[in-house]
């Protein structure tokens, strides 16, 4: 076994490695770009080593420095994780050059597998089920046309070098064929270098399921079963699970022995991953073949009871495969979400932003398990490269954690995913954890009715707007409000309060506050003698916070309040961010913000404006300076985001006072760009 080994990667995988290596007591090394000096893999390494600026081509992609890390702190070999450099056939060979173990397959198994042409002859010759389609050589386009027309409408166009759906075209009629090859061709060249492209009959409601594979240098290969991937955007995954619902032990066990067959036609060793199209209840097809661990392996350790990076490490120092295929069971069930800071309702667009907020179901980082056998697991576990205070930045994956359930069952597995998720508490980036629950609850999931476009088929339904408790989520944040205003400490005097106290007679005060999501404004009022509120509809809320139990300003995260409203009592979480009142109750988030009116006049005295981004972006053009007199709608800064063009305009006229950011900065979702003094003019 390793005394030392490099990590070459980031994020929640290189957390994921570190663990495993502190359980077996082998030391780590992190590698970090300037974006990530102070992120939570380096911290969870022995050793860290800089490699570069922010980019991932800077940094994570010059194997060249990675190697030299590993040289210089005498790791004696390099877990790639995955992306980055996993499948690089050259990364490889210069780990093997260097004398430094690569934690991963030999180097003619990741060529073989690299190009999905050659992948389909080899798995062709294995007698590995094949999607009837061309693979040739032969890029006559009159000939391609041809195999096409032969084969039935609708076919697919992939990039023979391709990956995450670029270099990809679904083609419905003869007369479209020659337009999209031509497309294909175009995407394939400028993405991958190379313009070769296969065609493929195209399947309708495929599943994606996927096998586990596992080789040792001696001779040894295993599936460790199956998982379905079939829910997906933008052709990748959101949900996984293991194993894949509705097959029977003897499919099972075909596809598993497909798999392995797969990886004996290129001498694999390591943990590799056949993924396969599956059509009807028994027909499956081969697809491709990850040369690495996937992102989805948390589900087949939660089934198995198995480590499998602790299995990765020692089939590479030499050891055989830890169990036969005799010995490996499958235990329960196990799901998978993928939590994102992105927007789905604008195309699952990634989100940037600092997590102000972040809070995670209680359960554990990783399972852990002796490599002979299957070992206990927690219900829930949470993988994570992010702490809170971190930002999420335009520079890699937008992933926050991976959220794992087991279950006895399925049904148990889905019932405990949906509590987890209904759990997390995020403030700052968008995620996707409302779509998840919604995903996770509906029928088509649910039922295990799973093809890889199921959100499309369903996606009016998985974007309906859905009704949140307003009323509740109000009171908990006029609680919070009360309580931060009111006065916190106990026994404190009553001078030292901003809760209107009156000597003789009551208090009545209104509060305005703007819904963030729905940009709606409304008022609650808060009669003090009775220590009850009534917001506009009438509906009584009665106070119940937690206001002698701690001091506002001195505390961080987020607290828990309660509040009766009528015959029914409430309670939940609140975290404040200035004005901002982040409520999480009955299983829903949602942010109101208090409208400080003394706060805004002060603005207003002073003549403040504040303008901010309103996504994510760079900045492209600043049209102003410090001391420019400017009218309301005058352009200040053009940004680009999504691919578009955005032109910030000024709110009122006043007096451009301080430009933050220049051309070429990257700026978060919501920075202020520059500061505005309003109504004045450089003619005093």
């Amino acid at each position: 076994m390793f005394n030392k080994i490099l990590i070459a990667n980031r994020g929640e995988i290189a957390c994921r490695v570190a663990a495993t290596c502190k359980r077996l007591g082998i030391a780590s090394v992190a590698v970090y770009s300037d974006a990530d000096a102070n992120a939570k893999h380096v911290a969870a390494c022995d050793e860290a080593v800089h490699i570069g600026g922010s980019t991932a081509a800077e940094s994570y992609l010059r194997y060249e420095r990675i190697i030299a890390a590993a040289l210089a702190t005498g790791a004696q070999a390099v877990h790639p994780g995955y992306g980055f450099l996993s499948e690089n056939e050259a990364f490889a060979q210069a780990c093997e050059a260097a004398g430094i173990v690569f934690i991963g397959p030999p180097v003619e198994a990741i060529a073989a597998m690299g190009s999905k042409a050659a992948a389909k002859a080899l798995m062709h010759a294995a007698a590995v089920p094949l999607v009837p389609g061309y693979h040739g050589d032969d890029q006559d386009a009159q000939l391609l046309q041809r195999e096409a027309d032969a084969m039935g409408y609708p076919v697919l166009l992939k990039a023979s070098a391709g990956g995450g759906g670029k270099g990809m075209r679904g083609v419905e009629r003869s007369e479209d064929f020659a337009a999209a090859l031509a497309s294909c061709k175009r995407e394939a060249a400028s993405s991958f270098g190379n313009d070769r492209v296969l065609i493929e009959k195209y399947l309708t409601r495929p599943r994606h399921v996927e096998v586990q594979v596992f080789a040792d240098q001696h001779g040894g290969a295993v599936y460790l079963f199956d998982r379905d991937c079939s829910v997906q955007r933008r052709h990748q995954k959101v949900l996984e699970e293991a194993p894949a619902p509705g097959l029977s032990a003897e499919l099972r066990r075909e596809m598993g022995e497909a798999a392995v067959a797969a990886a004996r036609a290129v001498n694999y060793v390591g943990a590799g991953t056949v993924e396969f199209i599956m059509t009807g209840a028994s027909d499956f097809y081969f697809m491709e073949m990850n040369t690495r661990l996937q992102v989805e392996h948390p589900v087949t350790e939660m089934v198995t009871g198995l480590d499998l990076v602790e299995w990765q490490l020692r089939v590479a120092s030499g050891e055989p495969l830890p169990l036969t295929q005799a010995q490996l069971k499958l235990d329960g069930h196990a799901i998978e979400a993928r939590i994102y800071a992105e927007h789905p309702a604008r195309g699952f667009l990634p989100s940037t932003g600092t997590l102000k907020h972040l809070r995670m179901p209680e359960g554990v980082e990783f399972t852990i398990s002796p490599a002979g056998a299957p070992g206990s697991r927690a219900a829930v576990r949470i993988d994570s490269g992010v702490r809170e205070g971190d930002t999420i930045t335009p520079f890699y994956d937008p992933m926050i954690a991976k959220l794992i359930v087991h279950g006895a069952t399925r049904a148990e597995a889905l019932a405990r995913m949906s509590r987890a998720l209904r759990a997390c508490e995020v403030v700052g980036p968008h995620t996707n954890v409302e779509f998840l629950q919604r995903i996770v609850a509906s029928e088509p999931f649910s039922g295990g009715d799973l093809d890889t476009g199921l959100i499309e088929r369903h996606h009016e339904a998985l974007f309906a707007p859905v009704k949140k408790p307003f009323r509740e989520a109000l009171a908990l944040a006029c609680a919070a409000l009360l309580t931060r205003e009111g006065g916190t400490a106990h026994g404190a005097s009553p001078w030292d309060a901003l809760s209107h106290w009156r000597l003789n007679g009551g208090y009545t005060q209104t509060f305005a506050w703007r819904d963030i999501e729905s940009e709606t404004a409304f008022a609650a009022t808060f009669a003090r003698d009775s220590r009850d509120s009534h917001d506009s509809g009438g509906q009584t809320l009665e106070y119940a916070g937690q206001r002698d139990s701690f001091t506002w300003w001195s505390g961080t995260g987020a607290h828990e309040f309660g509040a009766t409203l009528g015959d029914s009592h409430v309670t939940g979480r609140v975290f404040v961010d200035g004005d901002v009142f982040h409520v999480f109750c009955l299983g829903e988030a949602q942010a109101f913000e208090w409208q400080n009116l003394l706060a805004h006049a002060a603005d207003a005295e002073h003549g403040e404006g504040r303008l901010t981004a309103p996504m994510p972006g760079k900045v492209i053009a600043v049209l102003v300076e410090p001391g420019t007199v400017v009218e309301k709608g005058t352009p200040l800064i053009v940004m680009e985001a999504m691919k578009m063009e955005h032109t910030i305009g000024a709110p009122a006229a006043g007096t451009v006072s301080e430009v933050l950011y220049a051309v070429g900065d990257q700026v978060a979702d919501g920075a202020q760009l520059l500061v505005l003094e309003v109504g004045l003019s450089g003619a005093a």
